[in-house]
């Protein structure tokens, strides 16, 4: 089972740095708040059972039919979950969606910037049919702002906007046997969004709204979206430590640090805008730069990076700038 992605390093390549050289509008790292919307982990001290429905309890919400509730141990050291699928749907029915009002009237200008994590795992079904699993976002006027989408047929992960495109590809796949960490940042002062998963990008700076919708949150639906209504798989959605939580904006340009040389190894952490891709370049001139790796911001906005490729005999130059 996969810790949670906060407490990780990102390790990369090298043996030894010895100068850094901090690139691109350096700021000092300013002290964030942040007010915690809403957070689960479906825990029984919450007041959620194993074998429950979700909707009615703790004010989850479903519309629709078919199954949901709490399971035990699905994921290994983790408590409860919350499942979404399995249990057919009325023969009526092509969408089952359960959420919890989070009711995000006005945009606080201090904590303009929205961060919605779960940890999920889609599991396969087992009777050749199958469905698409999705997490969408809608603002306090019951309006779908923009949708992200798992596709178990073909396993391919999409968006979906609120204009008349329809969906798109993120390029990204997934594995019915993977966990993975969402990370979907919602900033409604400059109506954008993005979406990483185990930080890898999903989906860079879209708009929250393209129709003019009021940026607002309600509410965040796990949905269960029947391809064949009345011939639903049996495959479901796992889902746990499901929390939304509004912050202070992070520094508008990255700070680059050195933490030191441990057993040869420089450490390097960068500072920035959580969900925002980063790269991290090396020199040893000050002149030709190279790309070591895009460390995507996780929750709170501070990513460390091993430069396991560098070489005790060459000095090496570090900067970093917001990936393109």
């Amino acid at each position: 089972m996969k810790k949670n992605p906060w407490n990780r390093w990102l390790a990369w390549g090298g043996i030894c740095a010895l100068l850094l050289v901090p690139a691109v509008g350096l700021a000092s790292d300013p002290e964030r708040s942040y007010e915690v919307l809403f957070s689960t982990g479906f825990e029984a001290d919450e007041g959620y059972e194993v074998g429950n429905r979700l909707a009615g309890v703790n004010e989850w919400v479903a519309a629709g039919s078919g199954g949901h509730g709490i399971v035990e141990e699905f994921f290994e050291g983790y408590g409860q979950q919350g499942f979404l699928g399995f249990n057919p749907p009325a023969p009526k029915d092509e969408f089952l969606n359960v959420w919890h009002p989070i009711g995000m009237d006005t945009v606080d200008p201090e904590h303009p910037v929205v961060r919605f994590y779960v940890l999920m795992q889609i599991v396969d079904s087992t009777n050749g049919e199958y469905d698409d699993f999705r997490w969408s976002v809608y603002n306090t006027d019951e309006e779908r702002l923009f949708t992200v989408d798992f596709d178990n047929s073909t396993l391919g992960i999409s968006y979906i906007l609120d204009d008349a495109v329809g969906f798109v590809s993120t390029g990204l796949t997934y594995d019915t046997e993977g966990f993975y960490d969402l990370v979907v940042t919602m900033d409604f002062e400059r109506n954008l969004w993005r979406a990483s998963i185990n930080d890898v990008p999903l989906v860079r700076d879209q708009p929250i709204t393209t129709t003019g919708a009021r940026l607002t949150l309600g509410d965040i639906n796990a949905v269960w979206a029947i391809r064949k209504p009345g011939a639903s798989g049996d495959n479901f959605l796992l889902f746990d430590n499901y929390e939304v939580i509004a912050w202070s904006r992070g520094p508008d340009q990255p700070v680059l640090e050195m933490l030191g040389v441990e057993d040869g190894i420089p450490l390097l952490r960068i500072s920035g805008e959580e969900g925002v891709g980063y790269l991290v370049e090396t020199s040893t001139d000050l002149t030709h730069w190279e790309v070591l790796a895009e460390v995507v911001m996780p929750f709170g906005g501070v990513g460390d990076y091993e430069d396991l490729e560098s070489n005790a005999s060459v000095h090496r130059f570090y900067r970093v700038r917001q990936a393109p």
